[in-house]
């Protein structure tokens, strides 16, 4: 499985050599994000020297993206946006890089391994089902999306479609003052790295060389782009559906044995409405541009509420627990707590309530995918799972904090 990274700017990364078997020049790399369990990478790439290797089999599903400089695929010189998907298993042509080019390296189900053949007629593996794919980007147009959210400006050009998985890659497009003030989920992991310009978003700044993998069902969002747009490339590992969370809340807490203040007992609780205090706030244009994609949207007649960001206003856990205590009240429960001390310069209160059932909404389970606990995913909540219509819909997870960038990240408590 791969850690939630959200968000972080490849410079907080460092240098490793790059894992590039069987060709020959200088190369290092930045590792995004790396699943140690089957060996799928996200990777910037900076090629020191001229590189290169010939014609050979990936044990990954590959692509290769250009950021800047050129590649040569079979003979074909593509520049900055060039694009190879080389499957798993397929014969693939002589690749080659020009000195300081810098790319986006991807493997997905497998690692760096690489066997050489003779020619493109050598046997491809069992079970393959694709060919490769040499795209230049550039020379693409690109497509308004279908949906783009609440509001119009979202764009695309696809690079890869798996035709079975529905795994996708693609570079999209956001047209300055596109917002999105919803929180979504998805049924699939989503990773992108930003190629240009600048968005604000409930974890950070996603500005040029910026990137996030999040697993599956991890919510985010409260997107608004900044002067001139912004560009990245993305992709999923399943077809992407969107479910939307409005007026998100979280609390959690305990007891603490042995770390209260002098070493005393003590009891803690903190919540997401916390988070969005003080400076990590966001800015009067976020606030502006979030309010007017609730104007649009209720201009087009769907409902919506208002967005309120986190840190403002009344905590909305504490509304749900009062909510949740007048409903156990009124279902008939009755209770009765006890104070007292335990030496430690605090009280304690014990409640015990008996046949009562708080309602919470709908019960977990029944948001859960069937494999959820019993799949050979079960020890990741975060791994995408197929999902189609008329499927329960899954409830979003709980997210740790994420690993985030010292330079661009921010949690502010959305999207938890």
């Amino acid at each position: 499985m791969r850690p939630h990274v959200e968000l972080i700017h490849d410079d907080d990364y460092v240098w490793h050599a790059a894992e590039l078997v069987g060709g020959e020049g200088r190369a290092s790399e930045r590792r995004l994000s790396v699943d140690e369990e089957d060996g799928s990478s996200s990777l910037r790439v900076d090629f020191h020297t001229d590189w290169g290797r010939g014609p050979g089999i990936h044990h990954a599903d590959t692509e290769y993206y250009v950021l800047e400089g050129s590649m040569t695929y079979g003979g074909r010189e593509i520049g900055k946006g060039g694009y190879v998907h080389a499957p798993k298993g397929v014969p693939t042509d002589a690749i080659t890089f020009a000195e300081g080019t810098r790319i986006l390296h991807y493997r997905e189900y497998g690692d760096a391994g690489f066997d050489p053949v003779d020619n493109l007629d050598a046997p491809r593996w069992a079970d393959v089902r694709e060919d490769v794919i040499v795209v230049d980007t550039e020379a693409m147009t690109w497509d308004a999306v279908p949906n783009p959210g609440p509001m119009p400006g979202l764009f695309i050009k696809y690079l890869h479609v798996d035709p079975v998985t529905g795994f996708y890659t693609r570079l999209v497009y956001c047209q300055e003052g596109w917002t999105d003030h919803r929180l979504a989920h998805h049924p699939c992991y989503e990773e992108a790295y930003t190629t240009q310009g600048r968005m604000e978003y409930s974890f950070g700044t996603l500005d040029q060389g910026s990137y996030f993998f999040r697993p599956a069902r991890v919510k985010h969002g409260h997107f608004t782009t900044m002067e001139g747009g912004m560009t990245m490339l993305l992709r999923s590992d399943g077809e992407l559906f969107n479910w939307y969370t409005q007026n998100e809340w979280i609390r959690w807490g305990g007891e603490a044995v042995n770390y209260g203040p002098g070493g005393t007992r003590m009891r803690w609780s903190q919540s997401s409405h916390d988070l969005g205090k003080g400076s990590i706030r966001r800015s009067e244009r976020d606030l502006a541009d979030l309010a007017a994609s609730v104007r649009f949207q209720r201009e087009m007649g769907a409902q919506d509420v208002d967005y309120v960001p986190h840190g403002h206003g009344t905590d909305k856990g504490l509304v749900a627990i009062a909510k949740a205590l007048d409903a156990a009240q009124l279902q008939g429960g009755h209770g009765h707590s006890h104070d007292h001390t335990d030496g430690h310069d605090h009280g304690h209160d014990h409640g015990h309530d008996h046949g009562v059932t708080a309602d919470w909404g709908a019960e977990a389970g029944s948001l859960e995918h069937r494999d959820e606990r019993t799949g050979a995913g079960a020890h990741n909540w975060g791994q995408g799972r197929p999902w189609k219509q008329g499927d329960p819909i899954p409830a979003p997870i709980i997210s740790t904090l994420p690993v985030r960038s010292r330079s661009r990240g921010r949690w502010d408590g959305d999207g938890m």
